[in-house]
Parts: structure tokens; C-alpha cells; sequence
């Protein structure tokens, strides 16, 4: 059995996972991101291992995984979540080893969109390929590589980091320093926050706000600047899967993250764009798929990388 832990802004999760990759006994708590002690949002932590913990099943636990939200250093054994601020090159992979229930234990850690992608690729859309790139888009755009049958996170854990390759040459500053990044186009917010600037506005009383979920209820709707909204990240998309498939020759693109509750709106506009795109005769095949295992993806990827 494997300990997987999930570390993100919004919560803190963990489940016992067998090897075949079944999840059990699920468990998770709030992340206290406004804390400034790196012991008090590592308390949540210790909280989550001792529900698990408490299970019988506990007692086969013979090694852990984590996926985090990053920059993550795996070399190094450490997190620096953009949106946990206590946490800056946090030895997370120290802290878990040292808890007493793990009791040294192996220790693996990768980044939530490495996870995510080791998840997909072990049980879900991306099975049985044996190159593929995987990205969740949500309020950024992460992603990660399979090639040749394994999951390559490399020297530091953050290849394939999708997000921050440019896009638009004369696009807007991005918080890490470049310039017109794919997560400035695609990503939730990037979508919502165009459409604004374009004139959309959320119908009165949408539950969810000026958001990229409500730019997608105007879209199913018929709003031209909801519509143009998404087709613009969709070929941002597109243009940088083309450009990784081109590098490194891929088989599959799985999307998942909560903008991918759009469905066919950003997918069937996305494989419309790659066509265009994805032009040279070894990138002609490249598949696009919706990934399968929702919010499950990061526990199932960490315990991928620790059996690993």
C-alpha cells in the first residue's frame, strides 16, 4: 500500500492507494495558505497522515508519495508553492520522512501536474501511449511529459512546464518574468479576464462570477465574446502542443483542470487549431483526449511516482 499526499493552495489531501492503483479511504483538509509559520501549513500535513494513519490498512504502507503544487525541486526535496507563501524551499520530503508514522519510509516527490500526469498515464487517458503530454488548465496551465513509456520529470522535477513557454511574442508581462506565456492566454483566469477586456459581462446572478465557468454558461448560450474567448485559448493550446510534439514526437494530449469542465467548447475548438499547427507528417496523428480520473489524478500520481 502507498501513502499519497496531495498538496495544493485550496486543500491538502491523502488516500491509501494499491498498487493496481485503486484509491482508499480519502481524506483531506483546508490548506491554511495565509499562515506565515512553515510548521503551521505543514500541521495540516501532519493531520492528513494521521487520518490515514488511523486506517488498518495503514500497516501495509511501505512508502510515500507526494505531489505539490510548485516550483518544486525534487533533487532537493523541496516546495515553493506560489500560492502557500510560508512555504519557500519547504523540505517537504525531509518533514514527511521525519513524521512518525512514516518512520523513514522512501519518500518520493513530484510536482501536481507531473502526479496528474503519472495518474493518467498508469489508469487513465493516457494509458498505453508511450509519449504523451499532459496538462491540467485551471487557474494556471501546468503540464508533464511521458516519453518512451516513463514519466520524465527531469533534473528538478519541472519539465514540461507548458505554461511558461511564449506564445506571443509582443504578449503582457508574466509574474515569472517572461512575456506572453501560454498561461496568460489559456489558463481560467487568462480566459475570464480577456473576455472582460473585450466587453462580456457575467449574466446577473451567475453563481460563479466573472469566471472562466460562467464565460463558458455564455458560450453554451451563443455570446460571441464568450465564444471568441475560448477559441482564443484554444489555440494557444494548440500552438503549444504542436510546438512540444514537434520537439519531442507525441502520441497523445491529455487536458484536464477545472477549465476543463468547458468540455467540447475548448476541446473540439483545440483540435480544429492543432490541425493547423500540427502540420509536419510525425505530428499529423497526435490524438487529444479529456483526462479521466478528476480530482483523484493527484493521489493516484503520487503514488505512480513512488512506485517508481
Amino acid at each position: 500500500m502507498i501513502a499519497a499526499i496531495d498538496i495544493g493552495g485550496t486543500k491538502i489531501a491523502g488516500g491509501l492507494v494499491a498498487p493496481d492503483g485503486t484509491l482508499h479511504h480519502r481524506t483531506e483538509r483546508p490548506t491554511r495558505r495565509r499562515a506565515t509559520d512553515p510548521g503551521e501549513v505543514f500541521a495540516t500535513v501532519t493531520e492528513v497522515v494521521a487520518d490515514l494513519a488511523a486506517d488498518p490498512r495503514w500497516a501495509r504502507v511501505d512508502r510515500v508519495g507526494v505531489g505539490s503544487a510548485g516550483p518544486v525541486d525534487i533533487a532537493r526535496g523541496t516546495v515553493s508553492p506560489v500560492n502557500i507563501g510560508a512555504w519557500r524551499a519547504f523540505p517537504v520530503v525531509a518533514e514527511v520522512r521525519a513524521l512518525p508514522q512514516v518512520a523513514g519510509a522512501p519518500v518520493a516527490l513530484g510536482g501536481d501536474a507531473v502526479a496528474m500526469t503519472a495518474a493518467e498515464h498508469w489508469r487513465g487517458a493516457a494509458r498505453g501511449f508511450a509519449n504523451a503530454l499532459c496538462l491540467v488548465v485551471s487557474t494556471g496551465v501546468g503540464a508533464g511529459l511521458v516519453l518512451d513509456g516513463r514519466v520524465y520529470p527531469g533534473p528538478t522535477g519541472n519539465a514540461g512546464h507548458l505554461g511558461h513557454i511564449t506564445v506571443d511574442l509582443e504578449g503582457e508581462p508574466c509574474p515569472c518574468g517572461s512575456r506572453g506565456c501560454l498561461e496568460r492566454v489559456a489558463s481560467g483566469t487568462a480566459i475570464a479576464a480577456w473576455a472582460l477586456d473585450q466587453g462580456w459581462r457575467a449574466p446577473a446572478g451567475a453563481p460563479s462570477g466573472a469566471t472562466a465557468a460562467a464565460v463558458a454558461d455564455s458560450a453554451r448560450a451563443g455570446d460571441p465574446i464568450a465564444l471568441a474567448a475560448f477559441d482564443r485559448a484554444a489555440r494557444a493550446l494548440a500552438a503549444g502542443i504542436a510546438a512540444t510534439a514537434t520537439l519531442v514526437e507525441l502520441d497523445v494530449a491529455v487536458l484536464g483542470g477545472g477549465v476543463l469542465r468547458a468540455g467540447e467548447l475548448l476541446l473540439a475548438p483545440l483540435r480544429r487549431h492543432l490541425r493547423s499547427y500540427a502540420t509536419l507528417p510525425f505530428t499529423r496523428h497526435l490524438a487529444v483526449r479529456a483526462a479521466e480520473l478528476g480530482t483523484d489524478a493527484g493521489l493516484i500520481g503520487a503514488a505512480a511516482l513512488a512506485l517508481d
